[in-house]
């Protein structure tokens, strides 16, 4: 009996329980301020730095196929549009594919062939003439205000004449590759994955987006298509521009009459794959010959014409043969190469850039046609 006569409802009077307070303790609370929000942001870093540093090791262990597979990669996408030609001019696929893989094969050996002929001869002279014009610019700059050191001028004496006399690039560069069963193995596996992406290549890319639907399936698609056209257009585009930096610079050695112009124009047309650098290298190559045989006045005028042509080139040439999306930026090209020469050596050099133009041009097209994904894209007017 309750206090107003009547039995009370228990369930109706007993008082409300409050929502539980959250109980933070000195762990949440230690997480939640901003050093706890670095800290954590932090942590997520180096996890996404261990897991690039262990896909990078692996890579490195397994260069004898990534290598290969890589440098099929960038010849499909180059010779593609031949192979497509074909295909529409009613060549069976496989017939196709032959006929586009022999035609690559073919010309490489060439060239390769070519380029030995022509350079073993002169490439004990061209090393000698380097370095000699090495000792005659130490003779030339020893007068000036700051100090390079004769050590100095030894040392890089020493290091381009071992570089140029060793066998990865003097004159015996491809056959002494060819002799070790690495570059052999290498060889045959590019060669045969070369085919398979000639072959199937669309089919290969279909099946590895099997696991997407959708808008993910749409931009795979669209992913697949940008990299081989930015691969293609990039690999096409170097092979003019080095052919015309060669020819160009080759005529004006001869015309200054400058020795060894076949085994420079050579070297023009090998280092214009590696950019920035490679024009620089071999206009310092050229300049050292011409200060040997010649004089300065010539090696300044050799300099000249080596700068004259890459101007040419990068302001005009590029961006009718490239265009314009496939330019990067100097300083990603620099920090491309860097990497590329440190992980892989001349190979990761000459991958480098267009492998980092295949990325950025994919980005371009992550969430549509002509829509880059969303951290790439421009919010404001950027005027500096």
């Amino acid at each position: 009996m309750g206090w107003f006569g009547g039995r009370r409802d228990v369930t109706t009077a007993r008082p409300a329980v409050p929502p539980p307070v959250e109980q933070r303790g000195p762990t949440a609370s230690l997480w939640s301020d901003g050093f706890g929000r670095v800290g954590t942001r932090s942590l997520q870093v180096l996890a996404i730095l261990a897991v690039v540093a262990v896909g990078v090791v692996a890579v490195m262990q397994l260069t004898l196929v990534v290598i290969p597979v890589l440098i099929a990669l960038v010849l499909a996408a180059a010779i593609s549009p031949l192979v497509s030609w074909l295909r529409r001019r009613g060549v069976p696929s496989l017939l196709a594919t032959w006929l586009a893989l022999v035609t690559l094969v073919g010309v490489l050996s060439l060239i390769v062939w070519a380029v030995v002929r022509a350079v073993a001869d002169q490439w004990d002279e061209l090393a000698t003439s380097a370095a000699d014009g090495l000792g005659e610019l130490r003779d030339l700059v020893s007068g000036l205000p700051f100090e390079i050191t004769d050590e100095q001028i030894t040392e890089a004496q020493d290091a381009l004449q071992g570089a140029l006399a060793s066998d990865a690039v003097g004159a015996g560069a491809a056959a002494g590759l060819s002799q070790t069963a690495d570059f052999v193995a290498g060889f045959f596996i590019m060669v045969v994955v070369l085919f398979f992406f000639l072959k199937d290549g669309p089919r290969i890319w279909e099946f590895l987006l099997r696991p997407f639907e959708g808008a993910r399936y749409e931009r795979g698609l669209r992913v697949g298509h940008k990299t081989v056209q930015t691969l293609g257009g990039y690999v096409r585009g170097t092979a003019i521009v080095a052919a015309v930096d060669a020819i160009g610079i080759g005529i004006g050695l001869a015309i200054v009459g400058v020795p060894l112009v076949l085994p420079l124009s050579v070297l023009v047309f090998l280092l214009a794959f590696i950019p920035l650098v490679g024009a620089t290298l071999a206009g310092i190559l050229a300049a050292l010959v011409a200060l040997v045989a010649l004089g300065p006045v010539q090696a300044l005028v050799v300099l000249a014409i080596v700068v004259a042509v890459n101007q040419l080139e990068g302001d005009f040439l590029q961006p009718v043969v490239m265009g314009r999306s496939l330019r990067l930026h100097p300083l990603v090209i620099l920090v491309a190469l860097t990497a590329g020469t440190v992980l892989a050596g001349v190979t990761g050099a000459v991958l480098a850039v267009p492998i980092a133009a295949s990325l950025w041009g994919a980005v371009q097209v992550w969430d549509g046609p002509t829509t880059p994904a969303r951290f790439a894209r421009q919010k404001r007017p950027e005027t500096v």
